[in-house]
């Protein structure tokens, strides 16, 4: 799994108007290649009058997966330029379908690539984008007498304190970045003298905006 990645926050819409030619943006985050198949039709049958309904979207720790349509538009000048965006700042799991109808002004394939690609970003702004990062959830139990090192040790290193038991003993349930996490349990086991109960759990994905 990937330590961390950036993909969008979640659904966003924008539109930009070049030479009268109307380009409406729509993104969201997906799963799956039919997950983005499902999208591509809503979105083609939202806006079933217009044009032209352009896309791009890639999927995968690698970005394996990435696929675009020109849907009409001159080759090259559409699903293309809308996939550089993507590709540009590695934006994964994500779909982007530009809408276009027509303004009566031919612009040009230099004209089309800019729109595109323009509204593909005002797409993504408006969506706002995130970074995954990947976390490791661990169990802390000691006692009383060494919670305040350990609440100490859990302040300093900013991992996230997702829940805190107290019963006979003072149990701490956190998450800690995937990369440090064995360096962060290494040092409660030193602080505690090796007194610590410590149980690591899954890795998790968590948001961090950017």
């Amino acid at each position: 799994m990937l330590e961390k990645y950036i993909t969008v926050m979640g659904e966003g819409q924008a539109e930009i108007v070049e030479k009268r030619s109307r380009f409406i943006a729509n993104v969201r985050p997906i799963v799956s290649e039919n997950d983005a198949i499902d999208y591509i039709e809503k979105i083609k049958k939202k806006y079933w009058d217009a044009r032209h309904n352009c896309y791009a979207y890639q999927l995968g720790e690698k970005n394996g997966i990435q696929r675009y349509s020109d849907d009409g538009e001159p080759g090259g000048t559409a699903g293309m330029p809308i996939l550089d965006v993507l590709r540009g700042r590695d934006i994964k799991d994500t779909i982007v379908v530009v809408t276009r109808y027509f303004g009566g002004t031919l612009l040009g394939t230099g004209g089309l690539v800019r729109a595109y690609s323009s509204a593909a970003r005002a797409g993504i702004e408006a969506a706002g984008l995130t970074q995954r990062v990947l976390h490791s959830l661990i169990d802390i139990t000691v006692d009383y007498t060494l919670s305040g090192k350990v609440q100490y040790e859990i302040m300093s290193k900013g991992c996230i304190v997702k829940d805190t038991v107290y019963t006979d003993k003072v149990k701490f349930t956190i998450q800690a970045e995937k990369p440090f996490a064995q360096e962060f349990i290494n040092n409660i086991v030193d602080v505690t003298g090796g007194k610590a109960l410590i149980e690591k759990g899954n890795d998790v994905y968590l948001n961090k905006k950017i």
